[in-house]
This record gives structure tokens, sequence and C-alpha cells, in this order.
């Protein structure tokens, strides 16, 4: 019996396509799906372009900016110490004219050399330079070195008895650490 309803089925499916109501699939119009199809492509393609082409300039200014900063960096490494040069060419003038006077007496020669020792403070002060002397304070080993201990009357325990070379901070942060004698 299937098979009869299968004919039946197969014959009004042939009577259908000959009277118009019904087109076969070779007759289907795929032209319509497949240019639906093909201009999407070609629109997903050119907005690929785009991003692409919006990611390769991202790329390339990403490069061009390190390229700058590390320039720029080379640079500062380079004239770093310009301004500070710049401070200490007058001591270093100074202390040469003192070199070179003639006849000059050992009161003038100290005087001198304290003057330009007070404008070789002022010159590394400016650049933020700070001296430690801890005398008379007590020991920190953050800031001081301790470079001998002695049993000394009048002094408490971690005093700090002398000072043999000073320290340095440079914007606040350590640079040499004051060398000193601590009482025991």
């Amino acid at each position: 019996m299937n098979k009869d309803k299968q004919e039946q089925a197969e014959s009004s499916h042939d009577e259908m396509i000959a009277e118009g109501k019904v087109e076969t699939i070779v007759d289907a119009p795929l032209d319509t799906g497949l240019s639906e199809l093909e201009a999407a492509l070609a629109e997903a393609t050119v907005d690929l372009d785009k991003h692409k082409d919006a990611l390769l300039r991202q790329q390339a200014e990403v490069q061009n900016s390190r390229t700058r900063a590390a320039r720029e960096i080379d640079k500062a490494r380079k004239f770093a110490l310009d301004a500070f040069m710049k401070e200490l060419l007058p001591v270093y003038d100074t202390f040469a004219r003192g070199l070179e006077a003639e006849n000059v007496s050992p009161e003038g020669l100290r005087e001198g050399s304290e003057l330009t020792l007070k404008m070789f403070s002022k010159a590394l002060e400016k650049f933020g330079l700070e001296a430690i002397n801890p005398e008379g304070e007590v020991f920190n080993p953050d800031l001081h070195e301790a470079v001998g201990m002695v049993p000394m009357e009048g002094f408490d325990s971690g005093g700090i008895i002398e000072v043999i070379q000073k320290g340095y901070k440079l914007n606040d942060r350590l640079i040499r650490a004051a060398m000193v004698i601590v009482a025991q």
C-alpha cells in the first residue's frame, strides 16, 4: 500500500509542476541566494581590509612611539649632567685661578680655598646633595657605618663619638653612609 501512495504523490506532484503551481529544484532561482551571499562576502572583505589597515596603522604608531621614547631616553642620558656641569665650571675656574696666583700668603690661600669650597657646596646642594654629619647623635645603621666602638664615659651606649667621614644623601636617597666611631 505504501507503494500506491508514493505513486499517487509523484503523479500529483508532476501534475502540479505541469500546471505551474510548483517549481522544480532545477527551475528555482539559485542566483538570488548566491548573489546575496556574494554581496555579504564582499562587504565582510571590505570590512576586514579596513580593520587590517587600522591594525597596521596602530602597530606603526606604537613602533614610532617606542622609537621616539628610546631616542628621548638616549638624549636624556647624554645631557643629564649638562646643568650640573654648568654649575661646577665656575668652581673649577676659581680653583684654577687660585693655583695660578703667585705670592699668595697662607691666609689668602686658605681664604680662597674656603670660598671655593663654599661655591662647590652650594652647587652640590642646588642639585639635592645633603651632607650627613651625625656627631652627637644616636647610631642609625641606615645612615651610619660604625668603623669602631670605644668605651667612653659621658656618652650613652650607641651614641656617636666621632665622625671619621661625612655621609651624603642625594634627593633623600643615601649615596654614602657616614663613617663613625660609636660609644660602647
